[in-house]
C-alpha cells in the first residue's frame, strides 16, 4: 500500500497534468474558431474552381488535353501524399489519416502497383515508416512554415509537380482529414493528377448556351490547372488545421475530465489509508494504556 506522501505527491502531479491539459484545450479552443472560419471560407472558392474545371475539362479530349488532365496515360505507378499534422496530443486525428491512406497501399500493392508515398508533416511520416518507409520519397515538413497557408501549399505543390515532371509517377492521390465538426473528421482521398473534379461536382448547367473562349480550353486549362492544383492543396492543408484544433481540444478536454476523475479516486484512497492510519494508532495507544 503506498503511504500517504505517495499519494499527496500523486495528486499533485495528476493536479499539474489537469492543468496543462485544460490551458491546451483553451487554446486549441481559441485556435479553432480562426482555422475552422479560414477552412469553410475556402469551400466556395474550391467548388467553383471544380466546376469550372469541369465545364471546360469536357470540351478537351485526347492529346490536345494538358498534361496535369490527360496524366501520363498508365495507371502503374502511385504517388500517395499523404497529409497528417506536425503535432500529436490529439487523439486518433492522425491515424484515421494514416490509416486510410495505409488501405489504399495495400489495395495497389495488392493489384501488383508501385506505390510511392510524399509525407507532408511528422505525424504521418512517423507512423508509415514502420511499414512503408521504403516507399516515403519524400518529406514536406510544416513546422517550418509559421501559419498553414499559401506558402505551405505551393511548396507542396511544387513538389509533387518537380515528381510529375520527372515521370516519377502516373497518379497521385492526395489524403487528409476534412473538417466536420469539432468531433468528426473525416478522411478524405482525393485524385490530383490526372486532375478530376471531386465526386458530387457537375460542370454549370449553361442552359443551352454555347460559349466560345479566347484563347481556347486547353491553353485556358494550362494556366488554371496548376492553380486548382495549389487551391486542392490549400484546402486539403485547412480542412487538416481544423480537424487537428478539433481532436486536440476534444481530446484535451477528455484528458481533464480523466484526470479529475483520478483526482477524486485517489483522493478517496488517500483518506481511506489516513483514517487507517488514525484508527491503527488510537488501536496501539488504547492497547498501551489497557496493558499498564
Amino acid at each position: 500500500m503506498p503511504s500517504l506522501k505517495e499519494f499527496r505527491n500523486r495528486i499533485a502531479s495528476v493536479k499539474s497534468t489537469q492543468k496543462i491539459t485544460k490551458a491546451m484545450q483553451m487554446v486549441a479552443a481559441a485556435k479553432l474558431k480562426r482555422a475552422q472560419s479560414q477552412a469553410e471560407a475556402a469551400r466556395p472558392y474550391a467548388g467553383r474552381m471544380a466546376r469550372v474545371i469541369a465545364n471546360l475539362a469536357a470540351a478537351v479530349k485526347g492529346d490536345d488535353a494538358p498534361a496535369l488532365l490527360r496524366g501520363t496515360g498508365a495507371d502503374q505507378v502511385h504517388l500517395v501524399v499523404v497529409m497528417t499534422s506536425e503535432r500529436g496530443l490529439c487523439g486518433g486525428f492522425n491515424t484515421q489519416i494514416v490509416r486510410a491512406a495505409r488501405d489504399r497501399i495495400n489495395e495497389l500493392l495488392a493489384a501488383g502497383k508501385t506505390v510511392k508515398i510524399l509525407a507532408v508533416g511528422k505525424k504521418g511520416r512517423d507512423q508509415l515508416r514502420r511499414l512503408h518507409g521504403d516507399k516515403i520519397i519524400q518529406f514536406v515538413d510544416l513546422s517550418a512554415f509559421r501559419n498553414i497557408g499559401a506558402d505551405a501549399s505551393n511548396q507542396v505543390r511544387e513538389a509533387i509537380l518537380d515528381l510529375y515532371a520527372r515521370g516519377e509517377f502516373d497518379v497521385a492521390t492526395l489524403f487528409f482529414s476534412r473538417f466536420q465538426s469539432v468531433i468528426a473528421q473525416v478522411p478524405t482521398a482525393l485524385q490530383l493528377i490526372p486532375a478530376k473534379a471531386p465526386e458530387g461536382v457537375s460542370p454549370p448547367d449553361l442552359k443551352g448556351a454555347i460559349y466560345e473562349y479566347e484563347p481556347n480550353e486547353a491553353e485556358i486549362l494550362e494556366t488554371l490547372l496548376p492553380q486548382y492544383l495549389n487551391g486542392q492543396i490549400l484546402q486539403a492543408l485547412l480542412e487538416n488545421q481544423a480537424g487537428f484544433y478539433g481532436a486536440q481540444m476534444s481530446a484535451m478536454d477528455n484528458a481533464t475530465r480523466n484526470a479529475g476523475d483520478l483526482i477524486r479516486k485517489l483522493t478517496l484512497r488517500y483518506n481511506r489509508q489516513r483514517q487507517a492510519n488514525i484508527t491503527k494508532e488510537l488501536i496501539e495507544i488504547i492497547s498501551g494504556a489497557e496493558a499498564l
